[in-house]
């Protein structure tokens, strides 16, 4: 059990540096190609295939190039089962300050993100 904790702490702070960096390749890395993003945006459920969102990273400025505070937090990782956890993270690109739910499932022996459940804070 305690290597698929590390397994999945591993995968995370990939995802964290892919998001810092604006490195598409290290997020494909991690999330699984039919995962998707989804958020309450303006009281609508908005859900955002994994490859409209690596667009938009790849046409944004990197929070690392932009010389951005880094502020990523792993919060929680409960693995649920053999197959299955749920990772609580912070992370910002200032002034939106995110938390994301990542759903983890273990595919062919590898952890990945089936689904993203996000909420963004923007603040002055």
């Amino acid at each position: 059990m305690n290597d698929d904790i590390k397994a999945i702490e591993v995968a995370t702070w990939t995802y964290l540096d892919g998001l810092y960096e604006g490195d598409v390749e290290k997020l494909g890395s991690v999330f699984h190609p039919t995962s998707a993003l989804t958020q309450s945006l303006d009281g609508e459920l908005k859900i955002v295939p994994r490859e409209e969102w690596f667009n938009a990273v790849r046409n944004r400025a990197a929070p690392k190039a932009a010389g951005l505070e880094r502020g990523d937090h792993v919060l929680a990782i409960d693995l649920v089962g053999p197959s299955m956890a749920l990772v609580k993270v912070k992370c910002q690109m200032p002034p939106r300050y995110f938390t994301d739910l990542l759903s983890f499932l273990k595919v062919d022996g590898k952890w990945v993100v089936a689904q993203k459940v996000f909420m963004t804070e923007t603040r002055a």
